[in-house]
């Protein structure tokens, strides 16, 4: 791997770490839900942070967290990860 895309990955996967904190109800509120914004990775890039909650098989079911982490005139050549947060069960 690249120093490039092993510093978006590092970059990718404390977003995604960031993105999971709240947990299935917190999120539910707000999925479907998504947002693009600049920020720098570990080494400093500038690059651009898209997160996005989305549902997993429809309203009230899981709910898929993707994180894209990638420089601001390069999107394809970004790190996209993604991680799923199971609903709760009372």
């Amino acid at each position: 791997m690249s120093d490039l895309q092993d510093d978006l990955a590092r970059a990718a996967g404390e977003e995604l770490e960031l993105a999971c904190a709240l947990g299935w109800a917190q999120l539910s509120t707000l999925t479907p839900w998504g947002d693009t914004y600049e920020g720098f990775t570990p080494a400093g890039r500038t690059v651009c942070f898209e997160r996005s909650y989305l549902w997993e098989g429809g309203q009230g079911a899981d709910i898929r967290v993707e994180v894209t982490v990638y420089e601001p005139k390069s999107y394809e050549s970004g790190v996209r990860l993604n991680r799923s947060i199971r609903r709760e069960t009372v």
